[in-house]
């Protein structure tokens, strides 16, 4: 991993297949997953993006995609949620609920009660927040990968004071993979924008793939450009818009 560049090229919408990591990327991380502040004009600004893109956005994101709708309204596009594994405007990746997912999902929820940790119900998984206790991270990775070998299903995925458990075989690269056969995606450089440990695959893919990755705040990346926080994505996204 490298330093990422800082001056990012502009974003031609002629030429360019765009897609975008939501948390921390079109909005600040907020201290709960259901506390984040959606800028007023997100939606319409996603929907002339989508426009002028000839619909080569997509919007890829661990969230479930019943969360997605509802902060994105306004915005009729394609969307991926839980990691690659449901999707909104093309066939979903996954078609049936992962055996034993309601099972997992109530031992995350009992385990996050009983000791004052945040659980995040997710349509397709779950996940553990330690924010608010951050010593008990490593006891929370062991509690994970523990529920993810008696459930093969599934996988661990690690996040911002997070640790997940997600659909197993599918990701946002994955996503990436899938969408870039698509029509209106087929002949365009990707971009991929987003800010977590799990970007940092579909970052790599827009790199290797005739694009680049723009990481979003601090830290090692794969990615080849910067940019500092989700306002300076949206004014980068803004000014596409008129180039």
């Amino acid at each position: 991993m490298t330093e990422p560049r800082t001056e990012v090229p502009p974003l031609d919408c002629r030429t360019k297949a765009l897609f975008l990591d939501f948390d921390g990327t079109l909005v600040d991380i907020a201290p709960t997953p259901d506390a984040v502040i959606i800028p007023a004009d997100l939606g319409s600004l996603l929907a002339r993006l989508n426009t002028a893109l000839g619909g080569a956005l997509a919007i890829v994101s661990g969230r479930s995609l019943k969360e997605l709708e509802s902060f994105l309204r306004g915005f009729d596009g394609i969307m991926v949620g839980s990691h690659g594994s449901e999707a909104r405007g093309m066939t979903p990746p996954l078609d049936r609920l992962p055996e034993g997912l309601e099972s997992a999902q109530t031992e995350m929820r009992d385990y996050a009660t009983s000791r004052g940790l945040l659980y995040e119900h997710k349509s397709m998984g779950g996940a553990i927040h330690f924010r608010a206790l951050p010593d008990a991270g490593p006891e929370v990775e062991a509690f994970i990968e523990r529920l993810a070998i008696t459930n093969p299903r599934f996988e661990v995925q690690p996040a911002k004071m997070a640790f997940e458990l997600r659909p197993a075989g599918f990701s946002k690269d994955g996503a990436l993979q899938i969408l870039s056969d698509q029509p209106d995606f087929r002949n365009r450089s990707p971009i991929y924008i987003g800010d977590d440990t799990t970007d940092e695959p579909a970052l790599a893919w827009a790199e290797t793939h005739g694009g680049f990755g723009i990481k979003v705040g601090d830290g090692k990346t794969r990615a080849s450009q910067h940019l500092p926080d989700p306002a300076a994505v949206l004014d980068w996204l803004r000014a596409g818009l008129e180039h």
